[in-house]
């Protein structure tokens, strides 16, 4: 006579979920003593020549020919040589919160939490921004919009006339002040001289800036300012 059927040995609990895990199964059933054969595939090798055959008398009529033939030159030495690029890198667009006027706040470099005025943006794709240098002594420079963190706080600087010769190249040093080293031990340390053309540019930025700031009450202290957090302060909370 036949027994009983044994219940299951992995029962279904309330809400559907099994008594045990699919690796506690697969230990209960010993199937990892189970080996798996798998069927070779009966892939046929390529064949390596073909057959061509030869015109003319007792020229053997056939010839082996390779299929793949091997490359003429081998390079001498294992390095990697440089492939030239055709891409051109076109300067990245600035924020759509970052116009002409708008106060910025550096967050990295010597100037770090000084809020600046930005200009305009220049072929690179860097921000020409300002203290002015007279309020906060952050002079005319280049920065990278990664960099700076754009404030709610504008100024109407229409009627601002920049230099015309301030661009990427006015702030590359030439090879003359440029520190090329020398004798370890002689003291050929050359500290940097700024030209007079950046100083009577600075100079005239600097008072065009001066009279719009006079405008608004409050922004020559607002720009002189260092911005830090305290405690408790989270810059993606905020708003600037």
């Amino acid at each position: 006579m036949a027994g009983k059927p044994h219940s299951p040995r992995n029962q279904v609990l309330l809400g559907g979920i099994s008594r045990y895990s699919r690796s506690a199964m697969y230990r209960k059933r010993f199937l990892y003593k189970r080996k798996k054969v798998a069927a070779k595939a009966d892939n046929p090798a390529e064949p390596l020549y073909r057959v061509k055959p030869i015109k003319g008398e007792d020229n053997g009529k056939t010839r082996d020919v390779l299929l793949k033939k091997s490359p003429r030159y081998y390079p001498t030495e294992d390095v990697k040589r440089r492939i030239s690029s055709r891409k051109h890198p076109k300067p990245g667009k600035v924020r759509s919160s970052i116009t002409p006027g708008t106060v910025l706040i550096i967050l990295a470099g010597r100037h770090m939490g000084k809020r600046v005025v930005f200009l305009k943006q220049l072929a690179s794709g860097l921000l020409l921004v300002t203290g002015p240098f007279c309020v906060n002594g952050f002079p005319l420079r280049r920065v990278c919009q990664s960099y700076v963190i754009a404030t709610s706080t504008r100024l109407d600087i229409s009627t601002l006339n920049i230099p015309e010769g301030v661009s990427d190249t006015y702030f590359t040093r030439s090879s003359s002040q440029k520190d090329k080293g020398g004798d370890l031990f002689a003291d050929s340390k050359k500290s940097y001289l700024v030209s007079d053309e950046r100083k009577e540019d600075q100079k005239s930025v600097d008072t065009q800036l001066l009279t719009l700031i006079k405008n608004v009450p409050s922004m020559r202290q607002y720009l002189s300012g260092r911005f830090s957090l305290k405690h408790g302060q989270y810059p993606h909370k905020m708003k600037f």
